[in-house]
């Protein structure tokens, strides 16, 4: 069968459709990624097909007219590179959370079926506000509410894309509120790859929308990681991990300086990963490394500090370490509420008010405390028993010709 995913965003928008893909292909299927150019060798790797997609514009400044504008000239890009790679053919379309509204149009176009497979829960409910939302519940009804009123913004950002989309595939006029109206009364299927054991499935869900557990990112568990690692590891107690991924660019010297010194102020070890910020720093009791895999990464850890997104924080879980959470934007805050819900993170710091004392006072805590460890790896085993890619495989072999 011929699958086509297409993922869209930062690092960990795209990184766990690899670990998906690679499972598909193992099971003799022919399997392509289409995502942005910067990911092919992360794509090829993993032994997929790359598909190229306009890469991220970027989110820009001027309030939230000027990021919707900019979020909207991004989808249509999107929608036309979509038109492309999918011009080989295939039998069966998985989408991500940002290329659904798009995808839908693709998949009644060719008349294929589509699966969404998506990293972050975005239906409405009662039982928590909508995850862009900052994460703080409004209580049953108002969490629905806004989770409508969220999906209403999201098509206004899709409506032009959708609108040139439909014309060139030659399909009748529709807004996106009606397509993505249309595919609810289908009951079109999403599987959401988080674990139960981190966000429950919602009873209010229609039937359809399934939790199934976390798909990783490709990863060769046979490479070893870096000598000077190895030896930083041996010359003392296990560090505390410090990185922000695709979050803070260009803010290296000032959060590598702040890093350091409050390490120092709770007389731990650390590892500092460069990321987008361009982390830095140097000293005996300090590591700085670049894309080293979190699954070989955070198993050697006593704790990590991240920015909380949805795979980072997986990703902690899955090695058992508690966390200590400080949310960017975006469904940050939410993933951080959820590891300070579990008991394997502290409480939420915020990004915007990180200090030296603050940092230095939740890793003392994650660290010298035992209940945050003891939580996390009740969660890794919840999280261990559990297939998401497997699900997804099942789901695509259901639906295909």
């Amino acid at each position: 069968m011929r699958i086509l995913m297409a993922a869209a965003g930062s690092y960990g928008d795209v990184a766990p459709y690899t670990g998906l893909g690679a499972r598909l292909r193992e099971a003799g299927h022919d399997v392509a990624l289409a995502t942005q150019e910067s990911f092919a060798p992360l794509v090829r790797g993993a032994g997929l097909d790359f598909r190229p997609l306009p890469a991220d514009t970027g989110a820009g400044g001027g309030g939230n007219r000027q990021l919707m504008r900019t979020a909207a000239a991004f989808v249509r890009k999107l929608g036309a590179g979509l038109v492309e790679a999918a011009e080989p053919g295939a039998d069966v379309l998985l989408l991500s959370t940002t290329t659904a509204p798009l995808g839908w149009q693709l998949a009644e176009a060719m008349d294929i079926p589509s699966i969404g497979v998506y990293l972050q829960p975005t239906h409405p409910t009662r039982e928590f506000a909508p995850v862009v939302s900052g994460g703080r519940s409004l209580g049953g009804p108002g969490n629905r509410m806004l989770g409508r009123f969220s999906l209403r913004m999201a098509d206004r950002v899709y409506a032009e894309a959708v609108a040139d989309l439909r014309a060139r595939l030659s399909l009748p006029r529709a807004t996106p509120g009606a397509v993505r109206r249309r595919q609810e009364e289908a009951g079109w299927p999403v599987l959401h790859g988080f674990s139960t054991a981190v966000v429950p499935r919602p009873a209010d869900w229609r039937e359809g929308l399934d939790v199934v557990g976390n798909w990783w990112p490709h990863h060769d568990p046979g490479i070893p990681l870096p000598a000077l690692f190895e030896d930083f590891l041996r010359a003392g107690q296990p560090p505390v991990f410090i990185g922000f991924g695709s979050m803070a660019a260009d803010d290296g010297a000032r959060l590598g300086e702040l890093a350091v010194s409050a390490l120092r102020r709770a007389g731990l070890r650390g590892v500092l990963q460069e990321g987008r910020a361009g982390l830095m720093a140097h000293g005996d009791d300090i590591l700085t490394v670049g894309e080293v895999p979190h699954a070989s990464l955070f198993p050697r850890m006593a704790a990590v500090v991240h920015h909380a997104g949805a795979g980072t924080t997986a990703a902690g879980l899955r090695a058992g370490v508690p966390a200590i959470p400080v949310p960017v934007m975006a469904d940050q805050p939410f993933w951080a509420a959820r590891l300070a819900g579990l008991g394997a993170g502290t409480a939420p710091i915020p990004f915007k008010e990180l200090t030296v004392e603050r940092l230095a006072e939740q890793m003392g805590r994650a660290v010298g405390e035992p209940a945050y460890k003891e939580a996390a790896g009740a969660v890794a085993r919840r999280m261990e028993a559990q297939d998401g890619a497997g699900q997804v495989l099942k789901a695509v072999e259901a639906a295909g010709p």
